[in-house]
C-alpha cells in the first residue's frame, strides 16, 4: 500500500554548493550524504527538521542515471531557471521571506495573496525555483481571484 511520498529529486549544478544553499539558507538539515559504490555517485539528501519522513535528493544531472547529452540538457534547464521543484510550505511566509532574504535567498516574487493562500517564489543557487507557501487557513477559496 502506498503510504505517501518519501524522496523527491531536485537537480542541481553543484552538490556541495546545493548542500550549503539548503542548510545554511534554508534551515534544511543533512540526512544522507554519502558515495554509493566504488566511483560511485554521492547520495545526498535534506530535509525539514519536523518532517523527518520527507526527504531531498540534490542530484547533478548524470552520475550515471542518464546519458551524457541528456545530462548536459537537463543542466541547461535548471540553470535557465525553467523548473520549478515544488512548494515548501511554512506557518509564516512574509516573516519567513524577511529572515531568507537577509540570509541571501533570491526571490523571484515578494509574498502575494492567492486562493490557496499567500505565496512567494523563489531560486536556489542552481536556478530551480519553488513556491513558497503559508496555506490559507479554511483551504483553498474559489471566489479569490489571482491578484
Amino acid at each position: 500500500m502506498i503510504k505517501g511520498l518519501a524522496i523527491a529529486t531536485v537537480w542541481v549544478l553543484d552538490q556541495e554548493r546545493a548542500k550549503e544553499f539548503y542548510t545554511e539558507k534554508l534551515g534544511l538539515e543533512v540526512r544522507q550524504d554519502m558515495t554509493m559504490g566504488e566511483g560511485g555517485m554521492r547520495w545526498l539528501t535534506v530535509g525539514a527538521k519536523d518532517q523527518p519522513d520527507v526527504q531531498l535528493t540534490l542530484m547533478v544531472p548524470g552520475a550515471g542515471a542518464m546519458d551524457p547529452e541528456s545530462a548536459e540538457a537537463l543542466k541547461k534547464l535548471v540553470s535557465k531557471g525553467l523548473l520549478g521543484a515544488g512548494v515548501i510550505a511554512t506557518d509564516d511566509v512574509r516573516g519567513d521571506y524577511e529572515r531568507l532574504r537577509a540570509r541571501g535567498v533570491e526571490f523571484i516574487q515578494e509574498p502575494q495573496e492567492r486562493p490557496y493562500g499567500t505565496e512567494a517564489l523563489f531560486r536556489d543557487d542552481s536556478g530551480n525555483w519553488f513556491s513558497f507557501t503559508q496555506p490559507r487557513e479554511g483551504g483553498l477559496d474559489p471566489e479569490k481571484t489571482w491578484g
